[in-house]
C-alpha cells in the first residue's frame, strides 16, 4: 500500500477508535436512545457510519456498484456493542482492502454515483468519506456526553 494510503488508514482507524471508546463506555440503552424526536440515535450514527465508508471508499473507487439501501441505516435498532463493533470493523476491513488495491494516481479518476446522480473523483470520495466520519464521531462523542450528564 502506498504511503499516502498508509496515513489515510491510520486517520480513518484512529476516528473507528475515538467512536469505539464512546461505544465502550456507555450501556445498551444510550445506544438507541435519541435526545430529541427526530434526531439519530448512536446506534443510527454508527450503522450509518459504517455504511457510508463502505460505499464511498469501496464502492464509488473499485467496486463500481453498490447494492448498499442507505435508509436501512437510519432504521436499526437494538444493535448491541459487539454488532456496532463488528460494522465498524467491517467497514475499516474494507477500507484497508481497498486502499491497498488504489495508485495515487488513480486520485483523479472520475466515478459516477448514481444516488446523487453526480461525477466525483476517487480522491473525492476518498476525503469525503474521512469528512463524513469524523462529523459523525463528532456527534457520537456529544451525544455520550449528553447520555451521561442527563442519567448520572
Amino acid at each position: 500500500m502506498q504511503l499516502y494510503f498508509q496515513d489515510y488508514l491510520e486517520r480513518l482507524s484512529t476516528l473507528h477508535h475515538d467512536m469505539l471508546s464512546v461505544l465502550e463506555r456507555l450501556p445498551q440503552a444510550a445506544l438507541d436512545w435519541k435526545p430529541a424526536p427526530a434526531m439519530n440515535s448512536i446506534a443510527v450514527l454508527v450503522a450509518h457510519t459504517a455504511g457510508a465508508e463502505s460505499y464511498w471508499i469501496g464502492d464509488m473507487t473499485v467496486r463500481g456498484s453498490s447494492t448498499r439501501v442507505r435508509a436501512t441505516e437510519f432504521e436499526v435498532v437494538n444493535l448491541d456493542h459487539a454488532r456496532l463493533k463488528a460494522l465498524l470493523d467491517q467497514a475499516l476491513a474494507d477500507a484497508q482492502a481497498t486502499l491497498a488495491q488504489l495508485s495515487v494516481e488513480q486520485l483523479t479518476e472520475k466515478r459516477h454515483s448514481a444516488a446523487q446522480n453526480s461525477d466525483f473523483t476517487i480522491g473525492w470520495c476518498l476525503l469525503h468519506a474521512l469528512e463524513h466520519t469524523a462529523t459523525h464521531v463528532g456527534h457520537v462523542q456529544l451525544m455520550g456526553d449528553m447520555w451521561e450528564r442527563l442519567h448520572v
